[in-house]
């Protein structure tokens, strides 16, 4: 079974930091873009950034731009979301998701193929 698994969610003070990371089941993580979506499963889920199979290509939504900053091991066929300056209101299920292609589209749940459970991540102080 194709799947993927997140890490690194807890809680985190505001203006803090949390690095989350994704790794692969069953399947080579470098042979896919990924993304990171904020939102449970069932619920409107919400891009944040994404970053195609080479780690050349990554792009943002707007209100994580200078803040947020996802990377790529494939050595270690993970994926990372470095957070900073995390606010109350980021509190949610952070979760990753594997594409066989990177398009323009990267922030919408539908281009993805596999997704993980999810990792919770709360803001509060």
């Amino acid at each position: 079974q194709l799947r993927v698994v997140e890490s690194g969610g807890g809680l985190v003070q505001p203006g803090g930091s949390l690095k989350l990371s994704c790794v692969a089941s069953g399947f080579n993580l470098n042979d896919y873009a990924v993304g990171w979506f904020r939102g449970a499963p069932g619920e409107n889920r919400i891009g944040l950034a994404s970053i195609d199979s080479t780690g050349a290509g990554s792009d943002y939504t707007a209100f994580v731009k200078g803040r947020f900053s996802i990377s790529r091991d494939n050595a270690k066929n993970t994926v990372y979301l470095q957070m900073n300056d995390l606010r109350p209101d980021e509190t949610g299920v952070y979760s990753c998701a594997a594409a066989t292609v990177w398009s323009s589209r990267w922030w919408h749940w539908g281009e993805y193929d596999v997704w993980g459970r999810g990792t919770q991540v709360t803001i509060s102080s």
